[in-house]
């Protein structure tokens, strides 16, 4: 089917091209709540991208006023990304500005199809947190989506690592994990197991990286680090400290995680083995959420700001047009009860 001319094209193009409906090519464009076969989403989607018609829709509708700031997150389920999620919306609220948010757990292909839908809801601005986003992703096709958006009047941010061409507030994981790493060494441990978390997640990563980086400058080994990887979160950390348990952790004398939910569940693991924290094993978290002081012991960790990143989201997204702004927040070790000094 020939293209329409550029600037002509209607949701009628989009419903001929796909050979769906009018009804189906506005529920799958329109970000209706009624579902929409996956095959027929496709080929919607498909032709939309052909026609071009997201790009245009979108320049249509920025032309009205919107109170909206669209959040598109990896996962709106974990403890760091909801406080987050909750100093956006209160620093938006003081704006008159509300937050809607989607997840789309750090798939760059599932990125793409939400900004495109979310684009149909006309956001005033778009935050997109993510352990890393790539401007390369996709052959490109991400970057090229949200410069169409800027292009149609959009603002965009990120919270997370990027190399992409927009505002951002990023986390220094790999710095703060350094300088819990060398605490850990400091006080003197030795032989430690790393729970790093996922393979392919960047900010586990990088904290991972980081933890090595302090112990080595302490004086640990590298053959003295040995390091496991599980899910992201608490049964992902019970998993991993029960498989630690039943290697024999005998020597190993610190445990440090990729964050706080896997040291939690870390820390149940040794509980159920008769391994005392930190009598027997010293145990470390990351990112201080509520948790961390709500467990017995007390978990010693790093404090990240999340509360200042997702108000500094915000500033961003709604401030005065003006150069990309980068900005770097700095976590904060603190000491608690479930680390403990080796001597001898």
């Amino acid at each position: 089917m020939p293209h329409p001319a550029r600037g002509t094209v209607t949701l009628h193009d989009v419903a001929a091209a796909a050979g769906v409906s009018l009804a189906t090519a506005s529920r799958v464009l329109g970000a209706s709540s009624r579902t929409v076969a996956p095959e027929y989403r496709k080929r919607v989607l498909a032709a939309a991208e052909r026609l071009r018609y997201s790009a245009d829709a979108a320049a249509r509708a920025m032309r009205g006023t919107s109170s909206s700031l669209a959040l598109v997150a990896d996962d709106l389920t974990t403890p760091s990304m909801a406080i987050v999620v909750s100093a956006m919306e209160r620093a938006a609220s003081t704006t008159g500005a509300f937050v809607t948010v989607s997840a789309t757990h750090g798939d760059p292909a599932r990125q793409l199809e939400t900004i495109r839908h979310v684009r149909a809801l006309r956001p005033r601005a778009l935050v997109l947190t993510s352990g890393r986003v790539d401007a390369g992703a996709l052959s490109g096709r991400l970057l090229e989506e949200l410069r169409a958006y800027e292009r149609d009047g959009g603002r965009v941010v990120v919270v997370g690592d990027t190399d992409l061409p927009f505002h951002s507030v990023g986390f220094d994981n790999r710095g703060a994990a350094r300088r819990l790493g060398e605490f850990v060494a400091e006080t003197g441990h030795r032989r430690v197991a790393i729970i790093a978390g996922a393979r392919d997640q960047a900010a586990p990563a990088a904290r991972t990286a980081g933890f090595v980086d302090g112990l080595r400058a302490g004086g640990v080994a590298e053959a003295d680090v040995r390091i496991v990887h599980c899910a992201v979160s608490r049964e992902g950390g019970l998993e991993a400290g029960r498989r630690l348990v039943a290697g024999g952790l005998a020597g190993t004398d610190a445990v440090m995680a990729a964050n706080d939910l896997i040291a939690v569940g870390a820390l149940r693991a040794f509980r159920e083995a008769g391994v005392a924290v930190p009598r027997d094993v010293s145990l470390t978290g990351f990112d201080d959420i509520r948790l961390a002081v709500n467990v017995t012991p007390r978990l010693t960790t790093v404090a990240l700001p999340l509360a200042y990143a997702g108000t500094e989201a915000i500033r961003l997204a709604l401030g005065e047009p003006g150069a990309i702004t980068h900005v770097t927040v700095e976590g904060r070790l603190v000491v608690r009860d479930s680390t403990a000094e080796r001597t001898g």
